[in-house]
């Protein structure tokens, strides 16, 4: 086998992620043929090297798995809590063999979480340029106005975390003093769905994540897991590849948009469009931005404009059209060489005569 780098190995044994198996380098925790490698981007061989982490020799036998469990609230996500509250992993009732959950949810949420050992995978789920979705139902106090949910589905909330995205919100009922929402996401801030809430004036009560990418909840008792069909898997990874989350379509460069119509956000306007030799701008209408008029369109060389008519501001008067220098008028006459000037007496003229 080919040398790959040791953050994949190690997800791929199901260890850590991928990101994890990054601080675990960093701390020295890991070793190739009884080196401490602590540089980031080192590779390795499977097949013919020697690789712990934290003493544990690694196999690459395992097949990969793909676990659904249905989180109660007061667990921990994660493999172990440093200060002893519960995890998910105390919930992985009848699930041979290391997995490691994909994201989180937090200690006071419910609901859908993916477990794997499939590094790979996880890491392309939680990448945020792919913008997998997720879906939560959430339990508020007070029922919210149609202008609170236009500002959160518009994104640009500023919180601790950072700027939010745009993201969908539907009333799913009201009561008196409460109301259920449905919230879908394409991004993991910490707490995004909480702190967005709690900043128009509606604290979360309860809040079950019921949809992961392609995967549904459905009746999946609370505690519980199941493992994933196969047809499950294929669908995270055309979520993992970004395909269900297009970002922009953009227009061909030979597409105009018609008169009035407006330009979808996005979508790129063709850099210029030219107008075919010899055709000329009907009279009132408007050149396109970006379109250049080419130079047989402007008036030739010989065209001379007739009187009383008016030269249009964008035709450019050929040099030609100007009157010629004969037809201008000289500033003097002036006698033909070898003409005597006639003479004059007292200041009047006499002419000589002949014979």
């Amino acid at each position: 086998m080919s040398s790959e780098r040791l953050q994949k190995l190690i997800a791929r044994a199901g260890v850590a992620s991928r990101r994890a198996a990054e601080q675990l380098i960093l701390d020295g925790e890991v070793t190739v043929n009884g080196r401490v490698v602590r540089e980031l981007g080192s590779k390795a061989d499977p097949s013919s090297d020697h690789i712990k982490v934290r003493g544990k020799l690694l196999l690459f036998t395992a097949p990969p798995m793909y676990v659904m469990l249905n989180k109660p609230s007061g667990y921990v996500t994660t493999a172990k809590d440093p200060q002893g509250r519960p995890t998910v992993m105390d919930l992985l009732r009848g699930v041979r063999g290391r997995v490691f959950p994909v994201g989180r949810l937090d200690f006071d949420s419910e609901g859908l979480l993916l477990l794997t050992n499939d590094g790979a995978l996880a890491q392309a789920l939680m990448h945020p340029s792919h913008g997998v979705p997720k879906t939560y139902t959430v339990k508020i106090n007070g029922k919210v106005e149609d202008a609170d949910i236009a500002k959160l589905e518009a994104g640009g909330m500023v919180l601790d975390t950072g700027r939010t995205a745009p993201c969908k919100v539907r009333r799913v009922r009201e009561g008196e003093a409460n109301a259920w929402l449905e919230v879908t996401l394409r991004e993991g801030k910490k707490r995004q769905v909480r702190l967005m809430l709690e900043r128009i004036g509606h604290p979360v009560s309860k809040l079950i994540r019921t949809r992961y990418a392609n995967l549904s909840l459905g009746e999946l008792p609370l505690s519980h897991t199941r493992f994933l069909t196969p047809e499950e898997v294929r669908g995270l990874r055309t979520a993992a590849t970004g395909a269900m989350a297009p970002r922009s379509a953009t227009v061909p460069r030979s597409a105009t948009a018609p008169r009035g119509a407006t330009v979808p956000r996005g979508a790129s306007t063709p850099r210029s469009a030219t107008v075919p030799r010899g055709a000329t701008t009907p009279r009132g209408a408007t050149t396109p931005r970006g379109a250049t008029t080419p130079r047989s369109a402007t008036a030739p060389r010989s065209a001379a404009t007739p009187r009383g008519a008016t030269t249009p501001r964008s035709a450019t008067v050929p040099r030609s059209a100007t009157a010629p220098r004969s037809a201008a008028t000289p500033r003097s006459t002036k006698a033909p060489r070898g003409a005597r000037p006639p003479r004059t007496r007292n200041g009047r003229t006499r002419v000589a005569s002949r014979g």
